[in-house]
């Protein structure tokens, strides 16, 4: 017969060295239980009582050298208005171009003149989004009053006339019509001014040839000379000593082949490039793209590419999303101006020179950008942190 402490054993005795034991619907019923741990559960243990770890000071030191590029040519210098003493009316000018590296290289060299920023200002009253039209409505019927308007209360640095109502689907308005415009506009503001053409083949370029005859000595850029429409436009720019917008759309062999045209009249310091700005969402990367190879090409001596880059950043209200009257997509009047800044801000980073906008609002945000990159001087390698051997903030 056996009796009770013989029937006593311990779990281990049972199943001895076998680490799992699984019991299903078993009920224990014991006075006194006693575990005991192996060694390796004790270290265990003791590994899971220690301290966490104590954290990193720095960073693992490595060296750091800024990325040179050789670049063997520089971007054409354009210099926009005329003062008196140089033959016009306006109170000061602009120049834009003349970098010696890409597009804000703050390593090897800051942009050697900003950007800078033209209001669009219209001879007719058009269709406008809400968010835009509820700043000029006052003076739609007025090019003169919104040139003023632009300039005096949303601080643009030039303006651009744009004579939409020469179009013959519009108002068909004759060329001697349109030029009185351009003298009123110029009487209203004293910064330099730009004349668009309505986009008509049939008019562009009479349109624009008295244009470049009217402004005289301001020394004006005329918008645009396509691969269809230029001869008349290069003839009466080199005629009146005027610059001309040369406009391609996304594409950079059509942007050579129309600039050596164009060079049968025009010399360098006449021709400003426009590869076409594709608004974000609606093509955004291929306009930057183009952008910055047409910058890249310039510098490393592409002669029929060294001249700055003006952007029509104003296509971004094409982009419906940045109208469109949908709450999910938030309110207008803020989706509206950040769709054209951040379009600006893009192809700022792609070596933009002249941007024309629109919304006061983006005009600001691209000015306030521009100014605070102005005070990035240029530091030599040397002089940068070696970011690698810096503290690193308690609670990170």
């Amino acid at each position: 017969m056996t009796t009770d402490k013989e029937r006593t054993t311990s779990l281990d005795d049972m199943f001895g060295d076998f680490a799992e034991l699984i019991l299903e619907n078993v009920t224990i019923e014991l006075d006194e239980l006693k575990l005991a741990l192996r060694p390796m559960v004790q270290q265990v243990a003791k590994a899971v009582a220690r301290p966490a770890l104590e954290m990193p000071k720095s960073l693992i030191p490595a060296s750091f050298t800024p990325p040179i590029g050789k670049y063997t040519k520089s971007i054409q210098e354009i210099t926009l208005g005329a003062t008196k003493g140089q033959g016009g009316t306006r109170n000061k000018t602009v120049t834009i171009g003349g970098h010696t590296a890409p597009a804000w290289d703050l390593f090897q060299a800051p942009p050697k003149h900003p950007p800078i920023v033209a209001a669009d200002v219209f001879d007719m009253p058009i269709s406008l989004a809400k968010a835009v039209k509820m700043h000029y409505k006052e003076v739609l019927d007025d090019p003169a009053a919104w040139a003023k308007l632009v300039v005096d209360k949303f601080g643009a640095d030039v303006v651009t006339l744009h004579l939409i109502s020469t179009d013959r689907q519009l108002g068909d308005t004759s060329p001697n019509d349109a030029a009185k415009t351009i003298e009123e506009v110029l009487q209203a503001v004293k910064v330099p001014i730009l004349i668009g053409s309505a986009g008509d083949p049939e008019k562009d370029g009479s349109v624009l040839a008295k244009a470049a005859e009217v402004c005289e000595g301001e020394r004006t850029l005329l918008c645009s000379a396509t691969v269809d429409v230029y001869e008349d436009i290069a003839i009466a720019a080199k005629k009146h000593d005027q610059v001309v917008l040369s406009w391609t759309s996304i594409d950079i062999n059509q942007q050579k082949e129309l600039n050596r045209r164009l060079f049968e009249w025009l010399t360098p310091e006449q021709i400003v490039i426009d590869p076409t700005t594709a608004a974000l969402g609606y093509g955004l990367e291929y306009a930057f793209t183009i952008m910055q190879r047409m910058r890249l090409a310039g510098l490393l001596g592409d002669d029929e590419l060294r001249f700055p880059i003006s952007s029509g950043t104003t296509n971004a209200w094409a982009a419906r999303e940045a109208w469109l009257n949908n709450p999910e997509l938030g309110p207008r009047e803020l989706r509206g101006p950040i769709w054209e800044s951040v379009t600006a801000l893009a192809l700022l980073l792609a070596g933009n020179d002249l941007f024309m906008m629109m919304h006061p609002a983006a005009i600001k945000t691209l000015h306030d950008l521009v100014d605070w990159m102005k005070e990035k001087r240029q530091v030599k390698p040397e002089e940068y942190p070696d970011w690698t051997t810096l503290s690193i903030p308690e609670g990170t």
